[in-house]
């Protein structure tokens, strides 16, 4: 199925039945959920949010605004028996400084991203967040212990650790033309690891100041080292 050609609307459909047929099969009816309402809501605001840092209070607090109910240890339990389908994988933030995992404000990325398209269509301020998820899969699939960077304030997009080995990684469509951002954040970091931004714009890459500015398709197709 995954080598078929399809359609863009046969595909839609494909990927909403299957996540569809997990959520119903795999947690609804297998954790008696009585409420599945709220819980497709849940959902639906963890795939929005994809990427992005939110806890179970705030979306307690968010389904509050919109007149729904549902206490926190409930969100904590969808929350699980998503990781526990393969639907959604945590990412948890490490502190560069203090050389250690934070236990708060982890990140969470979808198993699949063609289930947020399926779900919510297509939108293109979703790219920097889709093209995010895909470098954590990959380096995922790679073997990689996978977090997301803290350097004092400043955020690094994946710090990526194997054995001996340790990258880090930014992430963004394309370079901005008016900030260093990208590259700043890496160049503060006072080591010698592999630093890489993985970009969609092909003008963008090459070499700065040590860093490797590399297109997705070579960090996706390349034994990136």
């Amino acid at each position: 199925m995954a080598l078929g050609d399809y359609e863009a609307s046969s595909a839609y459909q494909i990927v909403e039945d299957i996540y569809h047929t997990v959520i119903s099969r795999d947690i609804v009816k297998r954790r008696r959920i009585n409420k599945q309402d709220l819980f497709d809501r849940v959902v639906k605001f963890i795939i929005e949010n994809m990427g992005k840092t939110f806890s179970a209070n705030s979306i307690s607090q968010f389904l509050k605004s919109e007149h729904r109910k549902v206490s926190v240890e409930s969100i904590y339990n969808y929350i699980r028996w998503l990781e526990q389908a393969f639907i959604i994988y945590p990412c948890q933030r490490y502190d560069l400084q203090g050389k250690s995992v934070l236990k708060t404000q982890e990140k969470y990325y979808l198993a699949d991203c063609s289930l947020k398209y399926a779900l919510l269509g297509y939108n293109r301020k979703m790219l920097d967040g889709v093209l995010e998820n895909i470098v954590f899969l990959e380096l995922k699939r790679r073997g990689y212990d996978v977090f997301v960077g803290k350097n004092g304030t400043k955020e690094i997009d994946f710090i990526a650790f194997r054995r001996d080995e340790k990258i880090y990684v930014q992430v963004c469509v394309q370079l901005p033309e008016n900030s260093d951002h990208e590259i700043d954040n890496l160049m503060e970091i006072r080591d010698h690891y592999p630093k890489f931004v993985v970009t969609m714009n092909p003008l963008d890459t090459g070499i700065e100041n040590g860093i490797r500015i590399v297109h997705l398709k070579d960090f996706l197709l390349e034994d990136i080292k």
